[in-house]
């Protein structure tokens, strides 16, 4: 995985939109002091990097009907399998996470389902035909909070891209 280094400007555009996704990007200018186009290219540029991966709205799953949320660990019968596995577990929509893991588990999954009898059936019918040696499910009965990662304030590589922003600073 690439680290990229973030400046300063960098850091505070990605705060004021980890904030507030739909702030505009001339407020995000001028609370950064720069112009419009210059957030517009910072973006476009965090965008390229992998550092920002689009924006969405955050639907709530239990007020469109999906009242149960569970974490489920799976270990195959034959891990050579994963690539194939990973496959048809993008195909099964409930499940909205999933990631390799050293532990217990070959693989640990977020899913939601309507409700208990509808998990049961995706486990059922979506899991056990792909080959798993064993799973356990962990149903949560509410999260405690979720949020973005916060902005590390390590010190920045000052660069020259500041002080070109700052020059373009034209409203």
């Amino acid at each position: 995985m690439a680290h990229h280094n973030l400046d300063s400007l960098d850091k505070k555009i990605l705060k004021l939109i980890a904030e507030d996704a739909r702030m505009p990007f001339l407020e995000v200018a001028r609370v950064c002091n720069v112009s419009g186009a210059a957030i517009h290219q910072r973006i476009q540029k965090l965008s390229n990097q992998g550092v920002l991966k689009g924006s969405k709205f955050n639907i709530d799953p239990e007020k469109i009907g999906y009242e149960t949320c569970a974490f489920i660990g799976i270990n195959l019968k034959h891990p050579e399998n994963f690539d194939e596995v990973v496959e048809k577990l993008k195909r099964i929509p409930e499940i909205v996470e999933c990631h390799y893991t050293t532990g217990d588990y070959d693989m640990f999954m977020k899913i939601y389902a309507l409700n208990n009898h509808h998990l049961l059936n995706i486990i059922h019918d979506n899991l056990q035909p792909l080959g798993l040696s064993r799973s356990e499910t962990i149903i949560s009965f509410n999260s405690a909070f979720c949020r973005q990662l916060p902005i590390v304030d390590a010190p920045a590589e000052e660069d020259d891209d500041v002080d070109d922003a700052n020059e373009m600073n034209i409203e």
